[in-house]
């Protein structure tokens, strides 16, 4: 894990980047132009993570987070710090270069397995209904690969999520022509200044679906004395719906 521009601000926005591969290539190089360009936008306090260096050990499917605190997550020594820089962050970033047929590395599925109980159908966080996430790939399927990652941060209950695919067929940035890189370049900037200004909107439609839905099947289905139930009811999800 890395912190850059410590700035103990208010006008600070907290980015929190998970980068999905530990490779220092076109998806590293991309990150790097948008963290520049986001902080030539404002005074930022940037989080990064690396995996599967900050999330060395596999999930196991014990499924222990999902009915109890996350807290008892075997591999929480490794959740902790990812899952409270999430929270504390106000934009979440998400990097990943395009792996297999229509996927991301197993590294990045590895941890968004481990944050599974962040979904609506489990223990959904109030504090990431107010965020805004962006994916940044590249590969040929970035699109594939921006869905799968859009998908689970829209499960989470993120506000709002914008994504750049960059499909580069090489796998060394240096090795394009200046004028591609310099076209690639000038998205990926753009990009990162329309996410840095970009505010808070309405829930999703997709969103406030799943939420009403979740909440007949928890009633329904799982009953009190269950832990999301319980979690549920802690919260007021069932008194009111919370977007």
């Amino acid at each position: 894990m890395t912190v850059s521009n410590e700035v103990k601000r208010r006008d600070i926005m907290k980015v929190v980047i998970i980068n999905g591969s530990p490779r220092k290539g076109n998806t590293y190089t991309a990150t790097e132009i948008f963290k520049d360009e986001m902080n030539k936008c404002g005074k930022t306090l940037i989080t990064e993570f690396f995996m599967p260096d900050d999330m060395p050990k596999f999930c196991m499917g014990c499924q222990v987070c999902l009915g109890n605190s996350y807290d008892k997550c075997p591999h929480h020594k490794f959740t902790e710090p990812i899952y409270k820089a999430i929270m504390d962050a106000d934009a979440i970033v998400l990097t990943s270069p395009h792996f297999g047929a229509s996927s991301v590395p197993g590294s990045m599925q590895n941890l968004l397995d481990h944050l599974d109980f962040l979904t609506m159908t489990v223990a959904p966080r109030k504090e990431i209904f107010e965020k805004k996430a962006f994916v940044l790939t590249t590969g040929t399927g970035s699109a594939a690969s921006i869905k799968m990652l859009s998908t689970y941060l829209k499960h989470w209950g993120i506000n709002r999520v914008y994504s750049l695919g960059i499909k580069l067929f090489t796998d060394k940035w240096s090795s394009m022509p200046k004028e591609k890189q310099e076209y690639q370049e000038a998205r990926i900037r753009k990009a990162a200044r329309r996410f840095y200004i970009l505010k808070k909107k309405p829930a999703y439609f997709s969103t406030v679906f799943m939420y009403y839905i979740n909440r007949i099947i928890l009633k329904k289905y799982v009953g009190e004395g269950n832990y999301p139930y319980e979690y549920w009811k802690e919260n007021g999800y069932f008194d009111k719906c919370p977007f």
